[in-house]
């Protein structure tokens, strides 16, 4: 399978989005899935996106209107922990239907 570029996005681009990256790409490489991050807040969201070759962007604040071009998954179960379960899910299954 192939390795996938995700984007995280929270409201400041920095410790929020640092800590749902590490928790994705962890939770990916335990199902077998390689990924790398790179995180950013959302008024950049789009450029970083549009010039970043990315293939999914979780985010905990919500993004700016634009055709981002990928699919775009909210992480703030990442934050309450419910629901958690279900996004990794989630994340797993847009990226198989990538590969």
């Amino acid at each position: 399978m192939k390795s996938f570029k995700v984007l995280s996005i929270c409201g400041s681009g920095t410790v929020t989005s640092t800590m749902v990256a590490g928790k994705v790409k962890e939770e990916m490489a335990d199902r077998g899935i390689t990924i790398t991050t790179n995180t950013g807040k959302p008024t950049e969201a789009l450029s970083l996106i549009q010039g970043g070759g990315y293939d999914l962007v979780v985010h905990t604040s919500p993004l700016p209107a634009g055709d981002y071009g990928i699919p775009k998954i909210s992480s703030i179960s990442c934050l309450t922990g419910i629901g958690e379960e279900e996004f990794f899910d989630e994340v797993e299954e847009t990226l198989k239907s990538l590969a």
